[in-house]
């Protein structure tokens, strides 16, 4: 950040918007000041509406997109409903980036597994943008997403392009097909038990709601991942961003400072976060 306090937002302003659902929103920011702002994926940053509040976002932009900040918004209350109101031009303060991302320097090399539940795209958007940029540091990359229904899918024209690659693996689901949907219907951990894992060799990044990681953690320890190499975010706990608040903490662990992605080896001694 430029400024020297970490409790004051720079300006951004609105660049361009695109209503991806009915819930969800993707806006692209540009920092008044021209700089280059750079983050790791899975870090989040702190939007704020002047007036309103503020709320965690987490980044969905590649980290090479450096003179942009892109990030998907549900609405969900006062502040993202606001946000949802932005047009082009408008003002908007930011805090960031915030937080420690995926340990990418760590999975060089590795076969990646990627899961995303609903919501939890828009943060793996980030990471998805980062490994295919970097293809050659990763071995194989396998895409699992899953939604509630068609219309809750988000990034479809994205989705559409990595299944066009021929060095990524993607499979789709969603838990309540539409007359429309030709696709794979059920609950994303049917798509895991058919994957021919290396588990020695593997990396698991799962983002989603949280009801979605008891039953992919039973699913990804008979694949005998392990522990340490299974990377599980706790973004939806977030609140002030920099350990102030309390709102994040678990037994003295704080979400927003040494997370929100944590290995699953951490996680379990955290007995309030899965």
């Amino acid at each position: 950040m430029n400024n020297n306090s970490i409790f004051l937002p720079e300006i951004a302003e609105v660049i361009s918007t695109r209503q991806l659902t009915e819930m969800e929103k993707y806006i692209e920011l540009k920092i008044k000041e021209t700089r280059e702002f750079k983050f790791n994926p899975g870090q989040f940053i702190q939007l704020s509406i002047f007036g309103i509040g503020e709320a965690p976002i987490s980044i969905s932009s590649s980290p090479f997109d450096k003179d942009t900040i892109g990030l998907c918004v549900r609405k969900a209350g006062d502040v993202t409903s606001a946000i949802h109101k932005l047009e082009t031009g408008s003002y908007i303060g930011i805090r960031g980036p915030l937080g420690n991302g995926f340990p990418v320097k760590e999975m060089k090399g590795k076969d990646l597994l990627i899961i995303a539940g609903g919501l939890g795209l828009a943060p793996l958007r980030s990471l998805i943008n980062y490994v295919l940029e970097r293809r050659d540091n990763f071995a194989k990359i396998t895409i699992l997403y899953g939604a509630k229904n068609p219309g809750e899918m988000l990034f479809t024209d994205e989705l559409e392009l990595w299944k066009a690659r021929k060095d990524v693996v993607i499979d789709i689901t969603v838990d309540k097909p539409d007359d429309n949907w030709s696709g794979k219907s059920g609950v994303i951990t049917r798509l895991i038990p058919s994957l021919d894992i290396e588990p020695t060799n593997t990396y698991a990044l799962v983002v989603g709601p949280p009801v979605m990681y008891k039953y992919v953690l039973l699913e990804l320890q008979s694949k005998q991942i392990s522990e340490e190499h299974i990377i599980m975010s706790l973004e939806r706990r977030m609140k002030c961003g920099i350990g102030k608040c309390g709102h994040c903490q678990i037994n003295g662990v704080y979400v927003c400072l040494d997370g929100p992605e944590f290995s699953y080896h951490t996680l379990k001694f955290l007995s309030e976060a899965i």
